[in-house]
């Protein structure tokens, strides 16, 4: 089933489903590749902590119910899927630091920690799906860029939901070793908190010093 518009509202995703399916791995299936892994990331936007990325090849026949963009899932769902995906699917995580965020950008920082998941892969990729409009450089079989993949393929939802995951327990842990910025509430975001936490305390070695507030001659600049 496909998500419906009104003749009047044209979209440039009249064909997204209602929720991922599995017709892209179909697609990819019918061209002759195999171990198709779909891949994304969680984190692109906050002050702090790392983006991680995960890369998932599902098994077609036992594919946990309820996959979706982890966006659209609660805490508790995300977790009971976390485990069904390792339980069931062959998988890889693996992140970009803030040094690395700061000596690249978020954009490359991103590509890179979604090649590196799929390098990690138990059993090698033979064609992998991308959540965005990048395939990531370097990647040792064909890829293909899908906007609003989460929403579309299974093997990607999969993969944003292990990031998604993964990033909000390290950010918990974060807490742990750096309680003055409320990291475990907010995983990193520009929230009146953390943003609070930044004012008083100063950036500590999470904070990405190449976003905003903590660029030189940003006109957010925090005085940090």
């Amino acid at each position: 089933m496909k998500r419906r518009t009104p003749p009047d509202s044209p979209s440039l995703f009249e064909d997204l489903p209602i929720v991922p399916d599995f017709r892209l791995e179909r697609e990819a299936l019918k061209q002759g590749f195999r171990s198709i892994a779909g891949t994304d990331e969680a984190g692109r936007g906050p002050l702090a902590g790392p983006v991680v990325a995960a890369a998932v090849i599902l098994d077609a026949d036992s594919i946990p119910a309820g996959l979706n963009d982890s966006k659209q899932l609660s805490a508790a769902q995300r977790e009971a899927l976390f485990e069904e995906i390792v339980a069931s699917a062959i998988v890889s995580i693996a992140s970009s630091g803030p040094r690395r965020i700061d000596t690249t950008d978020i954009r490359k920082a991103s590509l890179d920690a979604m090649r590196r998941a799929v390098a990690g892969l138990q059993v090698a990729a033979g064609f992998v799906l991308v959540d965005g409009r990048d395939v990531p450089p370097g990647l040792t079989c064909p890829g293909r860029a899908v906007i609003k993949g989460d929403a579309r393929s299974v093997s990607i939802a999969a993969a944003s939901i292990l990031a998604k995951v993964t990033r909000d327990r390290m950010m918990s842990r974060a807490d742990m070793v750096f309680p003055a910025y409320g990291f475990s509430s907010h995983a990193g975001y520009a929230t009146a908190v953390h943003r609070k936490g930044i004012e008083i305390h100063g950036p500590c070695l999470l904070h990405r010093l190449s976003f905003s507030p903590f660029r030189l001659g940003d006109p957010q600049n925090l005085d940090i």
